[in-house]
């Protein structure tokens, strides 16, 4: 072949295009058991941090399966699923909350158990400023009072909305209340930053600068754990 024709130089691109394809498909396929993994392990990672138990990649698996006695699917209504398609782990919140309608959406719960004591852990997503938030809020025993939480978010302003997943603004939930005296659902609110909200049980300060973040954790709360006041209140009862 005569290698300074232009057919020459389109069959060698079009051949190296070919390979270079071929390889960065194997080469992707080849790590997708990895990445299928990693997101797995920090998904458990994520679930015990709102409990404040410290994990590390190769002690996650270990210690999820060893705290998280109970595992529980809700639909909407706050019933348990006994037959659902998916495991409680399988659930996607973040692509739920993107693509389904609130009746449609799967609600994990999971019960983590440490020397005795019981938390319930709930997964949740919602909207930023720039993309998804989301993450975990754990009730203490008394499936009323916050006892951790963890946020992240996909695109946050660094120093002001992406301030969510810092322990300082978590740490701010820790105590707060969902139910008021009488046993009535009051959703925790994120109010405008820069205000003391340490002695209010249904409040918490926001970030200041980042007051539509802030609003988006407060909505992803009061949406999502309203829907699993049903369950903690008919667990409470048959406790009693």
């Amino acid at each position: 072949m005569d290698v300074n024709k232009n057919s020459y130089t389109f069959t060698f691109s079009a051949i190296l295009v070919i390979v270079v394809a071929g390889l960065l498909a194997f080469v992707s396929e080849s790590l997708k058991p990895m990445q299928k993994e990693n997101v797995r392990i920090e998904k458990m990672q994520n679930i015990l941090a709102s409990v404040k138990e410290e994990t590390t990649k190769e002690n996650a698996s270990e210690l999820f399966d060893k705290y998280i006695v109970k595992q529980v699917m809700l639909n909407y209504q706050g019933e348990v699923v006994a037959d659902s398609k998916l495991s409680p782990f399988e659930v996607d919140a973040v692509q739920e909350y993107k693509s389904l309608s609130i009746e449609e959406r799967n609600y994990p719960l999971f019960i983590f158990e440490k020397d005795g004591v019981k938390k319930f852990i709930v997964p949740m997503a919602g909207s930023g400023l720039w993309g998804p938030i989301w993450g975990y809020v754990a009730l203490d025993n008394d499936m009323t009072t916050v006892f951790g939480s963890t946020f992240d978010h996909k695109g946050e302003t660094p120093g002001l909305g992406a301030e969510i997943k810092e322990e300082a603004f978590q740490e701010k939930f820790i105590g707060k209340t969902i139910f008021d005296e009488q046993m009535k659902y009051e959703p925790i609110e994120v109010v405008k930053g820069g205000v003391d909200m340490s002695s209010e049980m249904h409040k918490v300060d926001g970030i200041s600068g980042g007051t539509i973040t802030s609003k988006g954790v407060g909505e992803m709360l009061e949406r999502t754990l309203k829907i699993y006041v049903p369950y903690f209140k008919g667990t409470q009862q048959a406790s009693l």
